[in-house]
């Protein structure tokens, strides 16, 4: 992916500023909220040097009325968005494709997307890096991707796993543990 190519525009959603940089094959880098739309803006030009602001073309358009629809609770499916994935790893492309087909409201682990892949368990740890690495996270929903039992696991963009929780939670997924057991003794 040439970076000259990008271009980039910020919009408010209901969780804050986010930002989206694309080029001609879909997009390439995206932004989840940060304390504010300067710090949403760094990150993001960070991530898409020399990328140009621009008014989004209408599949940009239509990806980010679909961001702003789940940061307002919707369900939304961004499987058919195109990305940009130029550059990445051939096996981190693969990941990034079968994690695409996880769900509004499911998870899975490191682990079990790996053993998708045929790989074993060992390459848990490859699907924890490209989840550092994802370009595009919430298009490629990296926060549905669990440590082993369950565990929320780690979460790279701003709010760590605070946000990974908060997203999962806006999805109706509950990582809380079970209330303690109540006693009943029938009298």
């Amino acid at each position: 992916m040439s970076e000259a190519t990008l271009h980039y525009c910020l919009f408010d959603t209901a969780l804050g500023a986010c930002g989206i940089a694309w080029s001609a094959r879909g997009v390439a880098r995206f932004q989840l909220p940060a304390k504010d739309s300067g710090t949403t803006e760094r990150l993001l030009l960070r991530r898409a040097p020399g990328a140009i602001p621009a008014e989004p073309p209408p599949a940009i358009t239509e990806a980010i009325a679909g961001v702003k629809r789940y940061c307002a609770g919707d369900a939304v499916d961004f499987s058919a968005v195109s990305v940009d994935l130029e550059g990445q790893d051939t096996f981190f492309q693969q990941i990034y494709a079968a994690l695409r087909r996880v769900p509004w409201g499911h998870t899975t682990t490191y682990g079990a997307l790996a053993k998708e892949l045929g790989a074993g368990p060992e390459a848990a740890r490859d699907v924890g890096q490209a989840m550092a690495q994802n370009p595009v996270a919430l298009i490629i929903p990296c926060h549905r991707v669990l440590a082993a039992g369950g565990k929320v696991g780690g979460f790279s963009a701003p709010g760590g796993s605070t946000a990974k929780v908060r997203m999962l939670a806006l999805e109706g997924v509950d990582l809380a543990p079970p209330p303690p057991a109540q006693a009943s003794f029938g009298f």
